[in-house]
């Protein structure tokens, strides 16, 4: 107590800030581990490997917040062995649970974890070389892998989210709180800033790191809890149709006329690419074949569709003087969420819904 009483206040505050981040971590991660059911989205089934692996990074977060307090309680001293161990630690076990938890938020396929883990042999290696002959040079050397490997690994998210985002687009009506690129962009962001915290010495910034890594546990713990588990398309049935040869793109035309607009089946929330081929009596393979004919993707025909609806709805409406609720009305005609109906209908007429209603009313 008295030694406390000596420190600044800043430092003081600053401790408060370090036990706080260490804290946090690891109340997220025993619940993730031991909370089976969905407090932030009961209704949402989020995917068991990302839980898995948001959990693991969370747990080693905290520990990284013990094992520095630790050093600093009993050391202190940045050029002892303990100091290079603790760091070298830092790097593989957070970057290697960090990459885990965002690669298992792409649902298209599974993405294996072999890459990042040998990215981090050369890390090692140059490391040991560090704290056999700790010169300056080797340190620069680090530093710029480091970033590298953060960068490569930033531009292949990219990439990646890229592809996911078709692949929704491609299979999926309704994409509330399934696409991820905002959690990742913000997380790489992240990654990129512990990078630098890594090696950094000035005061402002380091708390600005920890700052920041409060947010950074707040926002996956959301995106765990609500983007729901997606079935990526096997193999097979994109290498292999199931359904007859004879079954031409001409006819699928007729087929959802038939059995997607006449009964109105856009209508229903969440349906899937799978379960129209199915209605429709066809596969995916021939649906995909015919969108990708048309210049479109699923996600744009089901949302024409249902906008094509509303607009036939509200005019009908409005002819006998019915008060109309855009809202409700939107939600009616398939959309869970007025948002993603306001944009659709941007796209698919060029104005807001609200300037379509003015002059509508006209």
């Amino acid at each position: 107590m008295e030694l406390l009483g000596q420190l600044p206040i800043q430092w003081m505050l600053f401790f408060i800030l370090f036990g706080i981040t260490g804290v946090v971590p690891l109340i997220a991660a025993l619940y993730l581990l031991l909370r089976r059911s969905n407090a932030i989205a009961p209704g949402v089934t989020p995917p068991e490997r990302l839980r898995r692996w948001t959990a693991a990074f969370f747990a080693v977060a905290s520990l990284t917040h013990v094992w520095w307090f630790l050093f600093y309680l009993y050391s202190g001293d940045q050029k002892s062995v303990a100091y290079m161990v603790i760091v070298m630690l830092d790097c593989v076990t957070l970057f290697t649970t960090f990459a885990g938890t965002l690669l298992s938020m792409l649902q298209n396929r599974r993405r294996s974890m072999w890459p990042v883990l040998i990215a981090m042999i050369p890390f090692l290696l140059l490391w040991g070389a560090y704290m056999v002959d700790p010169n300056q040079l080797i340190e620069q050397i680090v530093i710029v892998y480091l970033l590298l490997v953060a960068l490569l690994f930033t531009v292949y998210m990219v990439v990646a989210i890229r592809q996911y985002g078709q692949w929704l687009n491609d299979n999926y009506a309704d994409l509330e709180n399934k696409k991820v690129w905002l959690c990742q962009m913000v997380s790489l962001g992240c990654m990129l800033l512990f990078v630098l915290y890594v090696f950094a010495n000035d005061m402002v910034y380091i708390w600005l790191v920890h700052i920041i890594s409060l947010v950074l546990v707040g926002l996956l713990l959301w995106r765990v809890e609500t983007l729901p588990l997606l079935k990526s398309t096997p193999p097979s049935q994109t290498q292999q149709p199931s359904a007859p040869t004879t079954i031409d793109l001409a006819q699928i035309e007729k087929l959802l006329t038939e059995n997607c607009i006449a009964p109105q089946l856009y209508l229903q929330h969440d349906l899937t690419l799978q379960q129209l081929a199915q209605a429709v009596g066809t596969n995916r393979f021939y649906l995909s074949q015919y969108f990708s004919r048309q210049g479109i993707t699923y996600n744009t025909y089901i949302n024409n569709l249902r906008i094509n609806h509303f607009i036939s709805r509200y005019q009908e409406l409005a002819s006998t003087g019915q008060p109309v609720g855009a809202q409700q009305l939107a939600q009616e005609s398939g959309f869970r969420s007025y948002s993603t109906f306001g944009r659709a209908f941007m796209l698919r007429t060029g104005q807001s819904v609200t300037a379509w209603m003015h002059d509508t009313g006209e």
